[in-house]
């Protein structure tokens, strides 16, 4: 209990301080920044890193690490600071070297590519798989004899070996933020602006995970009196095992392999998360398992506090069993892959209907002929439900031109958790998704889109001077051209002509501040066309 009371006000001082922030990235174009503010917001891009998906993935890893090194208050205190210092001094170095020698968008190539999110598929299963208990996963014994030549080093090697493993493991939720960092501090002019910033940002990250490093020290004492730490490790592993999916389809997304469609993804979630759940009742045992303990009449039993465990994964099991047929399930849309490599969605033929009857309704009463996209339509499909998208720019700006209407850009992503959430919480709104189809012509452009452009398209980039070659890669060019961001999601309205009418942000699931914003863009094109 003494963790949550730490742990909750910091996450709710994160929160806060985001939104508190949260037109500073805007304002940082203009305006030259003092160290205190660059780092502050090094430490806004980090609490809203420690929120995303992978980070999230680490904190079992953590607990379960140092379970078994703090055997004391002291002890803990001791691994906690040392665990947080090696996080900040990693990804302090690592991240501000690459950044560096590389520029700010290869961090974010880095991420989306195949080869890494395979990587971390995989490390993540081989956590999962030794959580079940397959195996222990232990330092190398040559890594751990030369590291720890002097003594008193062992533990230390050990700690930083583990924080070594969640900068690398995290970099894939880390690096689109460590880009938009990267925009703050270029306009520091003073030489410590990038250390003040990534300082910032790798604190940020270190802090909630010295506390995770801290609680072992108290649990120990429980953890002797009974086997409720294996089921508790057991129970891990099927959570890591369920996150490592969440990898491959990024990869898989990406490059369109279609391995992890919705409906596949979904069946595993299912079952990972329903053998959770009889696991917790008793009904599948594990080797190293204990007995359910017997009551008086000597008969195996469950504990009540096993047993309400036990629904919290069959509630999110039943929970998910209607998304095999397109329910949106929006509490856990970030975690799922794209709405369009589903085969059978069911509210995606309605509102597809519907859409079809408006535009024929449109069609009959206006002299303008509805436009439709054509450009990457064979690979890439509307995730705003209700709405047909454009996937190329200079596709949509001529539709705009031709039926008089301003353009909303959604720089997205494959593996874009708060994209999908953005959809599905506010986009996809009927009240939303109306005005959209009705006033504007909306483009989603995918900046981890992996489909090579024709010789002809190829450039350099007149923002960095990089080789642009995929559509992904043009349309992140476009992305810091227009908003200055590498962020997504991010929402800017242009008028029919491509000038900016206004930069919305990224994800804010607020209905109605969107409906507003909407109703300003058109109200400014309807001014600026008159």
């Amino acid at each position: 209990m003494k963790f949550f009371k730490f742990f909750i006000p910091v996450i709710l001082c994160c929160i806060a301080l985001f939104f508190l922030n949260e037109n500073a990235t805007a304002q940082s174009i203009t305006t030259n920044k003092t160290l205190g503010h660059t780092f502050l917001d090094g430490l806004r891009w980090g609490f809203i890193s420690v929120l995303q998906p992978c980070l999230y993935a680490m904190f079992p890893v953590t607990v379960t690490f140092f379970l078994k090194r703090s055997q004391s208050r002291m002890q803990g205190i001791k691994n906690a600071v040392l665990y947080s210092v090696s996080i900040v001094a990693i990804f302090t170095f690592f991240a501000f070297v690459l950044t560096l020698i590389f520029g700010k968008d290869t961090l974010y190539q880095i991420s989306t590519s195949a080869v890494f999110n395979i990587f971390v598929f995989v490390l993540f299963m081989f956590f999962g798989i030794s959580f079940l208990g397959a195996f222990e996963i232990r330092l190398p014994s040559a890594w751990a004899n030369k590291v720890d030549s002097k003594a008193g080093t062992q533990s230390f090697s050990g700690i930083f070996f583990m924080a070594l493993t969640l900068v690398l493991v995290s970099f894939s939720c880390t690096a689109p933020f460590i880009g938009n960092l990267l925009i703050d501090v270029t306009q520091q002019k003073e030489r410590l602006g990038p250390i003040a910033g990534f300082l910032g940002f790798s604190l940020a990250i270190a802090l909630p995970f010295a506390f995770f490093a801290f609680f072992p020290g108290l649990l120990n004492k429980i953890a002797k009196s009974g086997g409720w730490l294996n089921t508790l490790k057991v129970c891990f592993g099927f959570i890591e095992i369920a996150m490592a999916l969440k990898f491959l389809s990024n990869a898989d997304l990406a490059y369109h392999w279609r391995l992890l469609d919705r409906e596949v993804y979904l069946s595993l979630w299912i079952i990972i998360f329903g053998l959770l759940g009889f696991y917790l009742l008793g009904k599948i045992k594990f080797s190293h398992d204990d007995h359910l303990p017997l009551n008086e009449y000597g008969h195996p039993h469950l504990s009540v506090t096993r047993l309400l465990f036990a629904i919290i994964p069959l509630a999110f099991t039943v929970y998910m069993i209607p998304g095999l047929w397109g329910a949106p399930l929006n509490a856990i849309s970030g975690w799922l892959p794209e709405n369009k490599t589903q085969d059978f969605n069911l509210e995606k033929l309605i509102r597809n209907s519907q859409l079809n009857a408006a535009n024929d309704s449109s069609n009959t009463n206006k002299t303008v002929a509805y436009i439709k996209p054509k450009k990457y339509t064979d690979i890439l499909g509307s995730e705003i439900a209700g709405v047909e998208t454009f996937f190329d720019y200079d596709e949509a700006i001529a539709a705009a031109k031709a039926m008089n209407k301003p353009v909303m850009i959604d720089f997205t992503g494959h593996s874009c958790a708060n994209c999908r959430k953005m959809e599905a919480e506010v986009l996809s709104k009927p009240e939303v998704s109306k005005i959209l189809h009705n006033d504007f012509v909306v483009v989603s452009l995918y900046v981890d889109e992996k489909k090579e452009l024709p010789d002809s398209e190829k450039y350099i980039s007149t923002f960095d001077q990089s080789s642009i070659k995929t559509v992904g890669a043009k349309n992140l060019d476009k992305e810091a051209m227009i908003a200055n961001s590498n962020a997504q999601p991010q929402y800017v309205f242009t008028d029919e002509s491509g000038k900016v009418i206004k930069n919305s942000g990224g994800y804010d699931p607020d209905v109605q501040r969107f409906i507003s914003i909407l109703n300003e863009v058109k109200a400014e094109n309807k001014k600026r066309f008159q």
